[in-house]
């Protein structure tokens, strides 16, 4: 590999990315430079959101050595799906840093950095510390508890999080996070936002789906139960913080 082109991945995600044969829509760009320790992605499903947060992930094993990558989904099975695509930009790369160790769920470097792919349960993810990178998939899935288990990793190491998702109700620590995205660096991207998605699928998809799924799935909306009496953004209008309220 020339040193000059090291040079550049090295300095620029996206230009990692182009090497590896990858073309990143303008908020994928943005996204793999930034720089904020907390993201929190709100995206339609089939965005490229995990093509993206792939991406970040090598980049990080590969320059910035001794770094331990934590891939979490609420099953194995979409954990290993994200880190496989970790691979695959690893190898189409022609392998920049050469592997200790290289599994189905598992990737060593000799620099020793490694990214570490794991299901969503609090038992198999205690114990991992000064996590440089922690990623959780499909966060609106995972339990409070886990999320709560992990963010302590990050103490020490200083590490970044990223929140990905698409939205699943108005409940848990993810729909918690998105009413405070302010505090974050927050994207939002919806189906219309993703060129890959076309006009006619989406139309067809609102009409097998309904308003309501289709919203969620691809709209980046937080919807309320469809058996709920009250929406809770008329709720949040009516209960103010801080104010005292009485047991009727």
């Amino acid at each position: 590999m020339i040193a000059s082109h090291d040079l550049a991945m090295a300095l620029d995600p996206v230009a990692m990315a182009r090497s590896a044969g990858l073309v990143l829509d303008p908020w994928q760009a943005k996204l793999t430079r930034s720089q904020s320790s907390r993201i929190l992605v709100n995206c339609s499903r089939q965005s490229g959101k995990s093509t993206t947060t792939a991406a970040l992930a090598d980049h990080t094993a590969f320059y910035e050595p001794d770094s331990p990558i934590l891939l979490l989904s609420p099953s194995l099975r979409q954990s290993s799906e994200l880190f496989r695509k970790c691979l695959e930009i690893y190898r189409a790369l022609g392998r920049p840093v050469k592997a200790d160790a290289e599994s189905a769920l598992r990737l060593e470097l000799e620099n020793g950095s490694r990214i570490i792919s794991l299901p969503g349960k609090e038992g198999t993810v205690r114990g991992i510390s000064k996590v440089k990178l922690l990623i959780i998939d499909e966060a609106s899935r995972v339990p409070d508890e886990l999320y709560k288990a992990v963010r302590p990793m990050l103490a020490v190491s200083g590490g970044r999080l990223i929140l990905l998702s698409t939205p699943w109700g108005t409940r848990g620590f993810y729909h918690q996070e998105w009413q405070r995205r302010d505090k974050w660096d927050y994207y939002e991207v919806t189906a219309h936002d993703c060129p890959r998605i076309s006009k006619e699928f989406l139309e067809e998809e609102k009409e097998t789906m309904g308003e309501w799924y289709y919203a969620q799935e691809y709209l980046c909306k937080f919807m309320d139960n469809e058996t709920a009496a009250f929406r809770s953004e008329d709720i949040e209008h009516i209960v103010k913080p801080g104010v005292a309220t009485w047991d009727l």
